[in-house]
């Protein structure tokens, strides 16, 4: 086609364009209207339809009143694409159905408070080269001379929101830690992500819904009382009390009318990660800075090893201490390494295996420092095998006398549980139908666990039995003690090494930028 042709063709687009547009905007004002007429019989969700054409050509906006999503049903996927237009958030099922679409459009029910339904129209037929809305379908009529294929459709959504905290529970094995970081996937916040956009249930985005978690437990690390906050849509209209009161009367608080936040996520999480409840909570609230304290469990067989010693262990950390020889040191992020210890202690788990009885670590603190958990155990396990004294502990939280720790494999992260993070006036609550479907579901993934250990034992049967015992911890001949180890760079070496780089990236940087100036 010869150049004139193609001015010829644009220009005709250009002005078929200008046409729909014009429509348009005659239609938002009309529906603006009739959304205020709307606003006062009663309050409810709205969706705004946008029409954007990818070139540059002014943004067209249609503001319709719908009916509220049911975020327990699953969005329908008929407009997640429309053959040429990209639907960037999807419509409910429920107005989709072939009752709220006809051939002349759109038809958006909404029960109001007075029980009468009102509808609102998208008049396709009025843009004919745009849709085609028959049998419940839409398609591009064969006719149509434009290319809708350059426009993108969003709808966007307007909701109640409710300030709330999760309590969730999940199994760490496969997950590359809770916190999503990097591109290391999956992770289980980024799972718990999927499921608020899947169910509807998040409004906005994450830095929009005022995000906070309570643990950043690592990879394998599992928990049972993880707490996360942030604002999910609501069925109720007038919260605004409740996110202003630091103190909220539950039984006021909770609604038969309210989402059941529950019984929606678990049903679209994976098998692997559990809400367990969820509480209102006000405005000021942090998942992480108003933790008053958090318990990890650790569990471990007895095999042989001193429970005593590493009992009076134990009772050493009890108390506020300089942990840096019981961590990984960020000494860049990190610059107090004192942390109170309110309890610890070792419990009997009330299962035994092959004579070995499995007993469990609980730890109590205020907070924890990364990894301190794991290189505490680490050295408890060497005074239970008898290679270190239980006076290495008050060695090593002496910082002035031990300033470098000692290099030792922290202990393994599979048997880390957090167990619970604890707040003020937050009390968990489930419905009988989450309760009952959470209490079937951990049941069923127990005895599908107990199922894969039998086979492992049976496994077990099948290998030649060996004189002395199966398991055998590190011989004191083969253990280096940790007061003659290497020892890693102290706190105040890793600052100055810090610094040092820091200013050798300025002067780079300085000297760059005078060859630009040249």
């Amino acid at each position: 086609m010869d150049s004139g042709g193609e001015l010829k063709e644009t220009r005709e687009l250009i002005s078929n364009l200008q046409s729909q547009i014009k429509f348009l905007e005659t239609r938002i004002q009309e529906l603006e209207l009739e959304n205020k007429r709307l606003a006062e019989i009663g309050k409810g969700s709205a969706y705004k339809l946008t029409l954007v054409p990818k070139e540059s050509v002014s943004e067209v906006t249609l503001n319709c009143s719908v009916v509220e999503a049911d975020p327990s049903r699953d969005a329908h996927p008929l407009l997640s694409k429309i053959d040429g237009l990209t639907v960037v958030d999807q419509m409910h099922e429920r107005d989709m159905d072939s009752e709220n679409i006809d051939q002349k459009g759109l038809v958006i029910k909404k029960e109001c408070s007075e029980g009468k339904a009102v509808e609102d129209q998208i008049w396709l037929d009025e843009m004919p080269d745009l849709f085609d809305a028959s049998n419940g379908m839409h398609r591009r009529k064969k006719n149509s001379q434009m290319n809708y294929a350059d426009y993108h459709l969003k709808i966007s959504h307007q909701h109640t929101k409710r300030y709330i905290a999760l309590k969730i529970m999940y199994l760490g094995q496969r997950f590359y830690g809770f916190a999503s970081e990097g591109n290391k996937d999956p992770t289980v916040e980024s799972e718990l992500f999927k499921a608020l956009e899947k169910t509807k249930l998040l409004v906005g985005d994450r830095k929009e819904s005022n995000y906070s978690r309570c643990g950043r437990t690592d990879k394998g690390v599992s928990s049972v009382g993880q707490v996360v906050a942030l604002f999910l849509r609501s069925n109720l209209k007038e919260i605004e009390g409740w996110l202003k009161s630091e103190k909220m009367n539950l039984e006021e608080a909770y609604d038969e009318k309210e989402i059941d936040y529950v019984k929606v996520l678990n049903k679209v999480l994976p098998d692997d990660i559990r809400v367990l409840g969820w509480c209102p909570i006000p405005s000021n609230f942090s998942a992480r800075f108003s933790c008053l304290s958090r318990e990890y469990m650790y569990l471990f067989w007895s095999n042989s090893l001193d429970i005593s010693a590493m009992g009076k262990a134990c009772n050493k950390f009890i108390g506020e201490h300089d942990f840096r020889n019981f961590c990984k040191m960020d000494a860049l992020n990190v610059h107090n390494y004192r942390r109170q210890i309110t309890e610890f202690e070792i419990v009997p788990c009330s299962q035994r295996v092959a004579g070995n009885e499995l007993l469990a670590m609980r730890i109590k603190g205020s907070a924890f420092l990364w990894h301190q958990v794991r290189c505490v155990v680490a050295v408890l396990f060497m005074v239970g095998q008898g290679l270190e004294s239980p006076d290495v502990i008050d060695a090593l939280l002496d910082t002035t006398k031990t300033t470098r720790k000692p290099q030792y494999t922290m202990a393994p992260e599979l048997p880390l549980v957090l167990r619970s993070c604890e707040f003020e006036a937050v009390d968990f609550m489930c419905s009988s139908d989450a309760s009952q479907a959470l209490h079937e579901h951990l049941k069923s993934e127990a005895r599908r666990h107990m199922l894969q250990a039998v086979i492992f034992q049976e496994a077990l049967s099948c290998v030649p039995v060996q004189d002395g015992p199966i398991f055998q911890w590190k011989t004191k001949r083969g253990h280096v003690p940790l007061n003659s180890r290497p020892t890693e760079p102290s706190y105040n070496e890793r600052r100055s090494k810090l610094q040092k780089h820091i200013i050798c990236e300025n002067e780079i940087h300085s000297s760059q930028k005078q060859i630009g100036n040249q």
